[in-house]
């Protein structure tokens, strides 16, 4: 595909796409009925079915008898981690080797034209990015990830927990089913702000902030303390009455998902004349600017707090005045 006829690339190679961003109309006042039924295929296609389609194929064929899972036993917690490193490593890993390794579609799409592997770094493990994203990836991400899985598990096969049965609550299931991806989101803005403050960000958020350029692998690339704050979007599960298949699909929108945003692609190429949006610019543009796009856009919340960027000149200008703004009143301080 032509990749000029969607975007831009500067003089670096950059590329930025032509449209800027837009929040989801799910909260327009007043109401965009027709826009939010425009809308509405993206918020299904592709991604959101393939982590109920996941979370659906660990219900039937990964997780253990309820009986079984009665006791913590570490047969099927081992069982279920292993699943669970396998499963990342395909699936992030199809990523790598397509975009990254083999560079299937080259630089079309590619937000930053550099790619990882030709820049060393001091700021990681053994001074490669994907060696580092790596090492913390299954060294405490999918750890932490199958925890939060177990704990979730175990309390639902010992009635601990406001459960409730899919063939007896099945409409309220698939209500709730259309809410986490909101919920993901209220979450992730809240921990991701939470950890944008000095002292956190110092020894927590900037293990993620090392990947400046992003990239597959980078996705689970934390400190073990923002896996634990990341992966707790489980926890809603212990307040809100549902079923653990959907805190499943609500782990794997946080652990799979993560990759999409972490692709450093806007569109991955399917055919010569179609491909798949990502949706990975407003999370691309948080990891370059460091203090915009808490969120992905599908709340406005950075809308409402004053951090949002579309991605255009004018986004430039409005972080670049809040920038100053905040330097001044330091300076005041001071």
């Amino acid at each position: 595909m032509d990749d000029t006829q969607f975007g831009t690339r500067d003089k670096r190679g950059n590329w930025t796409p032509n449209e800027p961003l837009v929040h989801a109309p799910l909260f327009s006042l007043p109401p965009k009925p027709l826009a939010l039924l425009k809308w509405l295929p993206q918020y299904f296609l592709p991604w959101n079915l393939i982590w109920a389609a996941s979370a659906a194929a660990w219900w039937v064929w990964v997780v253990p008898k309820k009986a079984t899972m009665q006791s913590l036993d570490w047969g099927w917690v081992l069982w279920l981690f292993a699943i669970n490193c396998i499963a990342v490593a395909l699936f992030y890993g199809a990523f790598e080797v397509h975009l990254y390794i083999r560079r299937a579609q080259g630089s079309r799409f590619k937000y930053n034209a550099k790619w990882p592997s030709e820049h060393k770094s001091s700021a990681f493990m053994f001074g490669s990015q994907n060696i580092d994203s790596l090492i913390r990836g299954f060294g405490t991400g999918v750890p932490i990830w199958t925890a939060w899985e177990v704990l979730v598990l175990w309390a639902w096969a010992n009635d601990i927990g406001p459960w409730v049965s899919l063939m007896d609550h099945p409409l309220y299931l698939f209500a709730l089913w259309l809410l986490l991806p909101v919920i993901h989101e209220f979450h992730f803005f809240c921990i991701h702000r939470l950890i944008h403050m000095p002292f956190l960000y110092k020894w927590v958020h900037s293990v993620h902030h090392n990947s400046v350029n992003p990239s597959p692998w980078s996705s689970l690339s934390m400190h073990p303390v923002e896996h634990l704050l990341y992966f707790a979007t489980a926890a809603y599960h212990f307040i809100i009455p549902s079923h653990p298949l959907l805190a499943i699909y609500q782990l794997h929108f946080a652990g799979f998902g993560a990759v999409v945003g972490h692709i450093g692609f806007d569109k991955l190429e399917v055919t010569e004349d179609s491909a798949v949006d990502s949706h990975a610019f407003a999370h691309y543009l948080h990891h370059k600017y460091f203090e915009v796009n808490y969120g992905d856009g599908l709340i406005p919340l950075d809308r409402w707090f004053g951090t949002w960027h579309d991605g255009t000149k004018a986004g430039d200008a409005a972080m670049n005045a809040r920038y100053q703004k905040t330097k001044a009143k330091a300076n005041a301080k001071a």
